[in-house]
């Protein structure tokens, strides 16, 4: 599947330190160092049935960050992001708007790219659809039946069966959530399960491979009934075939952790892999008190504050204004201060000659590094703007030009 445009980072001085981010699944900072001098990040990416809200641009702006503090420690980094362009939500959008589930799709991920490149969030190496996937994911399924790790559940009037993941045959199901039973039964029904479906072994039991409806879409493949993956093994097939594992990170919004993540490590587990060495989560960002959601219709929506006449970079700034990692409610006086933010910065690399940025960008490396701390590094930034009218302050013409190239590399705000 095509990406979005390649961004070429400009040169700064010097590097930045060793990244370390909170890895959900021990609820430790770790170190990542990579393997061999890259480092592997595997973000879930959308379902094409409606456009980008400002949840899902925090989510890969945040992994954007990340991507550019690892290069500027000195590793190479290798990204994955998969789109998932069969599923239930978006079949069902397809249904009621009376379009077909490919044009749909199509549409939907054409407008994700122009948001992206919008927001001068640097392309994965590979944009993944399931849909291109179906035979990688097929194998994933066949060897989990071979582990003994999976069971049919037959339809009834249908002739076929379904295929469930048997947790049981596994030692955990909460690797990187760490939830409990309850915990897990409280949300299974809103994050895509079946619990209440005749004949599972367990009720959090997720689906490995839906056998064919009349009316759906269905790939035939060797081994198994016609029909479509299942959400949770398309993950875990696409990071294995197209970085293999253990991958360094995993990412996504922290609705994923249960049952999404967690299932891509007890999938893996299954096989006698390890999925991932840490795992990141993007925190929620809601409106009026209520997280932000296609299901309850409270978006905002990046293509409309753009058709409304607002400056990519000042929405950047607004979601780099937060901490990934605590949750937040779009306002907009939170905008209005990111648009005067913008503006100011501008002004102040627009001279011809600015006191000494040494410090403010290793104010800003250092703070990025640190778990992604990037409302500290924009208070660097204001603190040096503030500062810069100083008449007293040592100047340098480089000054200006230095300062826009690193937060263009380091925060992907283009001045």
């Amino acid at each position: 599947m095509k990406t979005w445009p390649t961004v070429t980072l400009p040169a700064i001085p010097g590097s930045g330190p060793l990244v370390r981010v909170h890895d959900t699944a021990s609820g430790q900072l770790v170190d990542l160092t990579g393997q061999d001098g890259t480092a592997s990040l595997y973000v879930c990416g959308i379902t094409p049935y409606d456009a980008t809200h400002l949840g899902h641009a925090a989510t890969y702006v945040t992994f954007d960050i990340l991507g550019r503090a690892l290069r500027d420690s000195g590793l190479s980094v290798r990204y994955v992001q998969n789109v998932t362009d069969v599923d239930d939500p978006l079949l069902e959008r397809a249904e009621r708007d009376g379009r077909d589930w490919r044009e749909l799709a199509t549409s939907e991920i054409a407008l994700f790219r122009e948001d992206m490149t919008a927001l001068a969030v640097l392309p994965p190496d590979e944009l993944v659809g399931v849909v291109e996937s179906i035979d990688q994911i097929a194998a994933a399924v066949r060897e989990l039946i071979t582990a003994g790790a999976a069971y049919e559940l037959v339809n009834e009037g249908l002739g076929s069966a379904d295929i469930y993941l048997d947790l049981a045959a596994g030692e955990r199901i909460n690797p990187v959530s760490g939830f409990t039973r309850a915990e897990m039964m409280s949300v299974i029904v809103d994050r895509g399960g079946d619990p209440e479906r005749p004949g599972k072994r367990d009720p959090l039991d997720p689906l490995l491979w839906r056998a064919e409806r009349p009316g759906e879409p269905a790939w035939t493949v060797p081994g198994l009934p016609a029909g479509r993956p299942g959400w949770h093994i398309e993950c875990t097939a696409i990071a294995r075939d197209h970085l293999g594992l253990p991958i360094d990170v995993q990412g996504g919004g922290v609705d994923l952790v249960f049952p999404h993540h967690d299932m891509s490590v007890v999938q893996a587990d299954a096989v006698e892999q390890q999925f991932a060495r840490a795992f990141l989560h993007q925190a929620m960002v809601g409106l009026d008190g209520e997280k932000m959601s296609k299901s309850k219709g409270n978006l905002v929506l990046v293509s409309r504050l753009r058709a409304d006449g607002v400056d990519p970079m000042a929405i950047r700034l607004l979601l780099l204004a937060h901490r990934y990692d605590e949750g937040w409610d779009f306002t907009d006086a939170d905008l209005g201060a990111s648009q005067a933010r913008l503006e100011a910065w501008r002004a102040a690399v627009s001279v011809n000659e600015a006191p000494d940025t040494a410090p403010v960008v290793a104010a800003v490396r250092a703070a990025v590094a640190d778990n992604l701390d990037t409302p500290t590094a924009l208070a660097a930034v204001d603190a040096w703007v503030a500062s810069a009218s100083d008449s007293d302050a040592a100047r340098s013409i480089d000054a200006p030009g230095i300062l826009a190239r690193a937060l263009d590399a380091l925060l992907g705000v283009r001045l």
